[in-house]
């Protein structure tokens, strides 16, 4: 039986290759409709609509190459309804990287689990 902390590995993994592919439209059911985005710089993205434009305006940079996101620790709740990822990430453009640590926490809706919020902190 796969537990909930393998399913947001495999989810986390997932749209890693989504990013990578530069199709933000596959990105939207990863999302909490109302979720929150804090960004490596520092600045908030709110709702789902909003995470998803800026997604499409970094595909559509031509420099843009992908951000991924590498799992260090999902730690579910006593109800096994929300989990907290942390991790790291690397952001690539053809001429420059990015990257730090990540918090994102996690919820079950309607039998999946999407992301309600992520906080990125860009350490170099």
């Amino acid at each position: 039986m796969t537990t909930p902390q393998d399913t947001i590995r495999a989810r986390r993994k997932l749209t890693n290759k989504i990013i990578a592919a530069h199709d933000a439209g596959r990105l939207a059911p990863f999302f909490d409709r109302q979720v929150n985005l804090i960004s490596g710089e520092g600045g908030l993205l709110m709702g789902a609509q909003a995470v998803l434009a800026a997604f499409q305006a970094q595909f559509a940079d031509p420099s843009f190459v992908t951000y991924a996101r590498t799992t260090e620790s999902v730690v579910l709740d006593a109800e096994g309804q929300r989990a907290a990822e942390t991790g790291t990430w690397v952001a690539t453009w053809k001429d420059a990287t990015s990257s730090g640590s990540y918090l994102a926490v996690w919820k079950k809706s309607v039998g999946q689990w999407v992301i309600e919020s992520e906080t990125f902190v860009t350490l170099a």
